[in-house]
């Protein structure tokens, strides 16, 4: 299945700003915003933190899966989708991110 029909079928973010991702020391290592070039990236963590609890090497693997097109994009061009850069390496260095939805208001 390709990455747009995936997108389809994951909750919707409208209640979101932002997610925070930290490390398993506490430290921020990342944003994600909803805003335009990061709602999809948001819709697939903010699903995957739904189904996991957080951003497990499992989850990554899951979120891989989701991306569909856009995975293999990014493995040949690192840097291209720094989203799915950063679950390819959770699953590298067997490293989970603990998550923190930032609601809108």
């Amino acid at each position: 299945m390709g990455f747009s029909m995936s997108l389809k079928g994951l909750p919707g973010i409208s209640h979101l700003s932002a997610m925070d991702l930290f490390a398993a020391d506490g430290s921020l290592v990342g944003t994600i915003e909803n805003k335009p070039g990061q709602m999809s990236s948001l819709a697939v963590y903010n699903h995957l933190a739904q189904l996991y609890g957080a951003i497990t090497p499992e989850a990554a693997r899951k979120g891989l899966e989701l991306c569909g097109e856009h995975s293999e994009e990014a493995k040949l061009n690192p840097g291209k989708h720094p989203n799915i850069d950063r679950l390819i390496g959770l699953i590298e260095r067997n490293e989970t991110l603990r998550v923190k939805q930032k609601f809108a208001v």
